[in-house]
């Protein structure tokens, strides 16, 4: 068998580099699969499904991307690899010879042959000599990429060290972080903050008949209540997620409780006024109340009939199909998935999303407020961030789905639907500055299937920031397509999920980070992390928000920073090679983060303002964090919330060049 690129440089530095540390590993618990409970979670106090245990084997799950076994590198030229060493070591001496006489270092400045050295006892892979020599750009944060990364040799051109593609996902998704022998890394934040902000989130916990099923929004004895007080599906995931990383059985049990009380309430009738909801409709949030009379306790959940604009959450069943597979991955337990009622729920969700209709595009058509953002901010039409969790949540069906339970029609709708919605976000949502160039350049009122400009975009509509905005090296994933408009605006978000999806390509992933580091001040900024970009401001602002006082220029969501999108950061970038960029945003985050009482969202262009009206001690805030942390000291956790690329989808064929 080959030897990788690491094995190769540890044996040409032998005699001088110290002996590799023992990785610390991962006591395997017992209790990898959690024992069947009997959950009562009705107001009439029914009794839900007992999860049966599993016939199949529970190392691998229904469908294709359930199990991986870890992938080997590219074979290298043993030799090559060697003399490509020796020319790196005497460039390095060379260099550090005429560095000692021409200029006054520093004298705790180390060599570039010793940082070379240090590089290679790390694991790292060396940069080219042009790359090194090559000045930082303006208002950019320099970040060392592709930590211990396996490397390709460019058949093309000889000698040179390539990054191998989705480096990432093919490393990272194979890997069992539960396994004994696993890789990790050491924690650079402080364990007082880490050990608080365990402390709050068990505090957050919500429990029903004596069992915890949630966490609650946030627990700020300060501010009014509101619905803070209750439990949302898409504020419990990170905090799902966090308890899953923890490898406490106790801990599990707590995600597991939330999905059946969950899909428990999608049974329920569904009424806003005098219309019913679809059937498959999760609550956006639910609350345990105590009734003293009858002396018992009972839940009532919203649908979107008390949300702001009566809205109903397009994104809470994508992300509890998408959490649903994360359990499953985490404890190898098939019982739950498999249970007939979770089998209904699946398709039940799906119905709504797949169904026939008048639409001509594969995205799918929802409302503004329909999602993270639940206010108005001119979302409406096909925005990015429920396409991307659209894609994702089918693909995870598609491994949680029994084919001989009647799921084999929806495997087959699931199959023609990502493919098409793949290529459609991967063509016309894509943005870089070849295609800003093209789109500046459009024709308008062309007709046909000849037609360059199908959605007879205007290009006088680019916005003037955009320009300015774009990086030559770098791209994005636009926040709307649809007739006669593009919004132009950065939604993280929809980019970050489409990168752990895989709905993008591996080079269009690469120049999603490489954007997120060329424009590191204005999306990253003081305080992690911007949910859009820019903000909209003046009569923009008036005409798009209709005068929101919540939603002004800079703050909420409106160009506010929200700490909580760590966890979707710092995943991006593990998966991606870029493990650097997200111990930076990490850093910035612990130097205020639980000294400002761990708020929602932060004000200003760079995030300097603790958030006019956010609520201190908010929960996602605290479990997005922990899961960071979890996957930098872990990074094998990434195979909780990542797909690797799927070979079966057609790939387009993209006109324009590689960005970078």
């Amino acid at each position: 068998m080959a030897k990788t690129l690491n094995d190769l440089l540890t044996e040409t530095k032998e005699a001088e580099a110290p002996p590799p540390p023992v990785p610390a590993t991962v006591e395997k618990s017992s209790d990898d699969v959690i024992s069947p409970e009997r959950i009562s979670c009705s107001p009439n106090d029914e009794e839900e499904p007992e999860a049966k245990p599993s016939e199949k084997d529970s190392n691998s799950l229904t469908n294709e991307g359930s199990t991986s076994s870890l992938k080997s590198t590219e074979a290298l030229d043993c030799d090559q690899i060697h003399q490509m060493i020796a020319n790196w070591n005497a460039e390095s001496k060379k260099s550090a010879e005429e560095s000692a006489i021409t200029s006054d270092s520093s004298p705790t400045e180390k060599s570039s042959s010793e940082k070379f050295t240090e590089s290679l006892d790390a694991g790292e892979v060396p940069k080219r000599k042009e790359e090194c020599e090559r000045p930082p750009a303006k208002k950019t944060t320099n970040f060392q990429r592709n930590d211990d990364v396996p490397v390709s040799v460019s058949a093309a051109k000889p000698g040179v060290l390539l990054p191998s593609p989705s480096v990432g996902a093919s490393l990272i998704e194979n890997l069992d972080p539960w396994k004994e022998g696993s890789p990790k890394t050491k924690s650079a934040g402080s364990p007082g903050m880490v050990e608080e902000a365990w402390e709050r989130l068990k505090k957050s916990y919500v429990y029903f008949k004596g069992k915890p099923v949630g966490t609650l929004a946030a627990m700020d004895p300060t501010a009014e209540t509101l619905n803070y007080n209750q439990v949302f599906v898409r504020d419990f995931v990170p905090s799902g997620l966090a308890c899953l990383m923890k490898k406490e059985p106790d801990q599990r049990d707590v995600v597991k409780n939330f999905l059946l009380k969950t899909l428990h309430l999608q049974s329920w009738e569904k009424r806003i006024d005098n219309f019913t909801l679809g059937e498959g409709v999760l609550p956006a949030s639910f609350k345990v109340l105590f009734d003293q009379h009858r002396k018992n306790e009972t839940l009532v959940a919203d649908f979107g009939g008390s949300a702001i604009g009566r809205v109903a959450p397009i994104d809470s069943g994508f992300w509890w199909i998408i959490l649903l597979r994360s359990y499953t991955k985490c404890t190898r337990d098939h019982s739950l998935a498999e249970l007939p009622e979770v089998q209904t729920g699946i398709k039940l969700i799906l119905n709504l999303c797949l169904s026939d209709g008048f639409d001509t595009f594969p995205t799918l058509l929802c409302a503004d407020g329909c999602s993270m953002i639940d206010r108005r901010m001119g979302m409406y039409g096909y925005p990015i961030e429920i396409q991307a969790l659209f894609y994702f949540a089918l693909r995870c069906a598609r491994q949680l789905l029994n084919p001989e339970r009647g799921g084999k029609e929806f495997l087959e709708r699931i199959d023609k639907r990502i493919s098409a919605l793949s290529f459609h976000i991967q063509t016309y949502y894509w943005l870089d500055f070849t295609q800003l160039n093209n789109v500046y350049r459009y024709k308008t009122e062309e007709y046909s299937h000849t037609a360059v400009n199908k959605f007879n975009v205007i290009p006088e509509s680019i916005p003037d920031w955009v320009f300015d905005f774009m990086p030559l090296r770098g791209g994005y994933l636009i926040g709307n397509v649809s007739p006669a408009r593009m919004d132009f605006r950065w939604f993280l978000v929809g980019n970050c999920i489409a990168i752990l999806s895989s709905l993008v390509t591996p080079v269009q992933a690469t120049a999603i980070m490489d954007l997120i580091e060329e424009r590191w001040e204005d999306l990253i900024g003081e305080m992690p992390l911007k949910i859009i970009y820019p903000a909209l401001e003046g009569h923009e602002w008036r005409i798009v928000t209709g005068f929101d006082p919540k939603n002004t220029r800079w703050s909420y969501h409106n160009g506010g920073s929200w700490p909580t999108l760590l966890w979707l950061l710092t995943a991006a970038c593990i998966k991606t090679g870029r493990p650097q960029m997200a111990k930076k945003a990490i850093e910035l985050v612990e130097q205020r983060l639980s000294k400002d009482g761990w708020p929602e969202y932060y004000d200003g262009k760079t995030g300097r303002y603790i958030g006019k009206q956010a609520r201190k001690y908010q929960t996602w805030s605290i479990s997005g964090y922990l899961v960071a942390k979890l996957m930098i000291e872990n990074p094998a956790n990434l195979a909780l919330i990542s797909l690797e690329e799927d070979k079966k989808i057609a790939k387009p064929r993209l006109t324009r060049s590689a960005s970078f």
